[in-house]
């Protein structure tokens, strides 16, 4: 039985419409933040995970290999991932990191260098802490309590998503489907993949009506959140924002620098 694991935010539920009955026969399915799924693939804990795409690039010297072309990405605004300071961005010295992040952790940490020349010290915020009770400057949120802000007074609100796009005029991924070196190869599985990410983009109203209530937005949001903030396909122009991530957090000392992404593709 192949272990799966997926993100437990709203916006993987396109990519997961469906999976748990394809995988009944051969595999099972959890769900975990992506900070969490990114250590239990690394300790063999899970088969196959939907990983943080900085943890491929931290995993790419191990042989992690990207198997489908499903994946969690934004061209624009991603409404659920803030940067949210109480003073001007320019100013910011401590940093509090939202636990359940890495891929948005070091992007805040890219940006914040390469824009504004400043390298904040940082702190993690635990899930069931309180964004509003954190000593520091600014805080990263995800998810879905980046959605529903905490009241208070900010300077400044940054929409990751967006600036990263502005900045840099390609997409931003924020996680894929990724597997270890030894796993072995399961065309099945790629296609699983593949047709739960197909039918759940397809059915992205639905998904919408069934979320909104019990997440505490409108159906109309949600709606507009996984049609216009997310894109769910890996391809050419998210490959070539992959790759100018990877640069740019090299370049920062986040990561090694290993093989071009661009060069990668992923396996069709």
């Amino acid at each position: 039985m192949f272990r799966i694991g997926a993100v437990s935010y709203l916006n993987t539920r396109p990519l997961i419409y469906g999976l748990r009955n394809r995988l009944r026969n051969f595999g099972e399915l959890s769900l975990n933040l992506p900070s969490r799924l990114a250590s239990d693939l690394a300790a063999g804990n899970l088969d196959v995970a939907l990983v943080p795409s900085i943890e491929f690039f931290r995993g790419l010297s191990r042989g992690y290999r990207v198997i489908s072309d499903a994946a969690i990405a934004c061209r624009g605004p991603v409404w659920s991932v803030r940067l949210l300071s109480r003073v001007p961005i320019s100013q910011i010295k401590r940093l509090a990191l939202d636990e359940g992040s890495r891929a948005s952790a070091a992007m805040v940490r890219v940006l914040l260098s390469q824009i504004h020349g400043i390298r904040p010290q940082t702190v993690p915020l635990a899930m069931e802490q309180d964004p509003e009770a954190v000593d520091a400057d600014a805080i990263l949120l995800i998810g879905d309590r980046a959605m529903h802000p905490p009241a208070g007074v900010y300077e400044e609100i940054w929409d990751l998503g967006e600036k990263w796009c502005q900045w840099t005029g390609l997409p931003f991924v924020f996680a894929m489907w990724v597997t270890r070196a030894d796993f072995p190869e399961s065309e099945l599985l790629k296609v699983v993949l593949q047709e739960s990410r197909d039918e759940g983009v397809a059915k992205l109203d639905e998904i919408a009506k069934r979320e909104a209530g019990p997440h505490g937005f409108t159906i109309p949001d949600l709606q507009r959140y996984f049609a216009k903030n997310l894109h769910f396909q890996l391809g050419p122009r998210e490959l070539d924002g992959l790759e100018m991530y990877r640069q740019k957090a090299a370049r920062e000392g986040l990561i090694c620098r290993d093989a071009p992404v661009r060069a990668l593709s992923y396996d069709r």
